[in-house]
């Protein structure tokens, strides 16, 4: 690390690769596609698809067409699917760039014609993007599907009532609509059960180490570690409070390091008073606000100097924990992290 660099952010490509054939695995032979939408989850999309290109994978989904233009200069032979499907006056866009539509509604079939490939997306109880089971009679039989899909809403609640209502509207589907594949599986969805996985996994929060099994132990690695550097130690000598808002009292006899990374970097405000990170083995909690570019931690009990790194996400302290502390969820963070860090890529 240089030394004009106040935070690293690390990011192992060989802990995604593992994580990827985990998922494989989980998949019994089942052919199992990668999301690299929203940069890979913040980690970096020409990086992470060219690890998961050489893993294996072949078939790739984003959100937004832009993102798969991007996509396609990194990874020319990729198949790849655009979620939100075909807006108007953008389809020679996506033919230009061999890009496959995921059509939504019956605007987007009948938008999209008969230019070629596209997905089919069936809402079956989430709500947000899909057809309505009620229009599927009205999908015209010439229209080329190559993955019909729909998506779990709460395939992290193993023993939601929905999911099984999913599995069954879904098979309806794919009982009444022409298609080459089927996907209902998203990461959570690739550990229910066998009748939930059909043809295709569509993983993406699990690749980076999100736990897609909540109420179990994490089966995927962390391949993150953000880790800031301490700027000043502060000797507490009388009655202060810190930070702004003076929200957090001091007594006399406590010791302090400011670190320089905030919620400019993606550190949430949210995390205030409540984050946690590691000097060391040893956990210093957050006190006061957080700051653009700075937060406080006590370290009154711990050995700590200008100059030393800390882990902000590391071993003791994974997406999903930060994110427990923060009220959120493990996707937020890692997409919430800065440009301003110093990036490694290992593996």
């Amino acid at each position: 690390m240089d030394n004009f660099s106040s935070a690293l952010l690390t990011i192992d490509l060989n802990i995604i690769k593992s994580n990827y054939q985990r998922l494989r695995d989980q998949l019994g032979g089942k052919d199992c596609a990668a999301v690299v939408k929203a940069d890979a989850y913040g980690l970096g999309i020409k990086p992470v698809s060219k690890t998961l290109w050489e893993s294996g994978a072949r078939t790739f989904f984003v959100a937004l067409p832009e993102e798969g233009i991007e996509l396609r200069q990194i990874l020319p032979d990729a198949d790849i699917h655009v979620l939100v499907g075909v807006m108007p006056e953008t389809e020679e866009i996506y033919l230009q760039h061999e890009l496959v539509p995921v059509l939504n509604s019956l605007e987007q079939i009948e938008r999209w014609g008969h230019r070629g490939r596209c997905d089919l997306h069936i809402d079956t109880g989430m709500t947000r993007l899909g057809l309505a089971p009620k229009d599927i009679s009205k999908v015209p039989a010439t229209l080329d599907v190559d993955i019909l899909m729909s998506h779990f809403a709460c395939a992290d609640e193993k023993d939601h009532l929905l999911n099984n209502e999913q599995i069954a509207a879904f098979q309806n589907a794919c009982h009444a609509i022409a298609h080459k594949r089927a996907s209902l599986a998203n990461s959570s969805g690739i550990f229910l059960n066998e009748d939930a996985q059909f043809d295709l996994g569509r993983p993406g929060c699990a690749l980076y180490g999100i736990n897609p099994t909540p109420d179990q132990a994490n089966p995927m690695g962390n391949p993150v570690r953000l880790q800031g550097k301490i700027v000043q130690v502060h000797e507490i000598d009388t009655q202060h409070s810190v930070g702004y808002g003076a929200t957090h009292a001091l007594q006399a006899g406590q010791k302090l390091a400011t670190i320089a990374l905030g919620y400019a970097d993606g550190y949430l405000r949210s995390l205030s008073s409540s984050g946690v990170v590691y000097v060391d083995e040893a956990p210093a909690p957050v006190v006061g606000r957080v700051s653009m570019d700075l937060i406080t931690i006590d370290v009154t009990d711990i050995e700590a100097r200008e100059g030393q790194l800390v882990d902000v996400i590391g071993p003791h302290n994974p997406p999903d924990q930060i994110a427990k502390q923060a009220g959120t969820i493990g996707y937020e963070i890692l997409t919430s992290l800065g440009r301003r860090y110093k990036r490694i890529y290992k593996g």
